[in-house]
């Protein structure tokens, strides 16, 4: 239980600096290959230009479990807590609308990229595996949205926005007094 709690804290940290990573090293390869011995590599710009593309669909799970995105919250300062909650629960709603309707449709693209047999040029590997991105990075982002509606609704009834993070930062400031 411990190893699945600690996998769903930082899953989207550990995606996100292994692909970072990739994309360093194999641009960094590149830039070696072709100032240093005069040669380039034909696959390290495709790679991190895929590996670009999954850390934007998972970065915005990332996006949502730190509470990140961008919103406009003039409306909120108008209304009291309880409605706060709701306009929230709302927002959440159609963000997982949204979510679900990607994961949906950019699978069956997907996965028809898969049955034509496309193969990137550089790499070799199948597209369906470039296009994979959008969906597998909009499920971590449903989850995501699944938590925050859910912990949404449990504070309902105290009327209080009520954020992930909450319990980890009362966690630090009691740790450091």
């Amino acid at each position: 239980m411990k190893v699945f709690r600690l996998i769903e804290r930082h899953v989207e940290e550990v995606l996100l600096v292994i692909i970072l990573s990739t994309m360093v090293i194999a641009i960094f390869l590149q830039i070696v290959m072709r100032f240093v011995l005069g040669t380039s590599l034909g696959w390290s710009e495709e790679l991190a230009r895929y590996s670009f593309i999954y850390l934007v669909f998972i970065g915005v799970s990332y996006g949502v479990k730190q509470e990140k995105h961008i919103r406009i919250d003039t409306i909120l300062s108008f209304l009291n807590e309880k409605k706060q909650v709701i306009l929230s629960f709302i927002v959440y709603s159609l963000f997982l609308l949204f979510s679900i309707f990607i994961i949906v449709y950019g699978g069956a693209m997907s996965i028809e990229i898969f049955r034509l047999g496309q193969v990137t040029p550089g790499l070799g590997i199948k597209m369906g595996y470039v296009y994979m991105a959008a969906p597998l990075g909009m499920v971590l982002t449903s989850l995501r949205i699944s938590q925050k509606m859910k912990a949404e609704f449990q504070h309902y009834l105290h009327a209080r926005p009520y954020t992930l993070n909450e319990k980890r930062n009362h966690q630090e400031v009691h740790n450091e007094q």
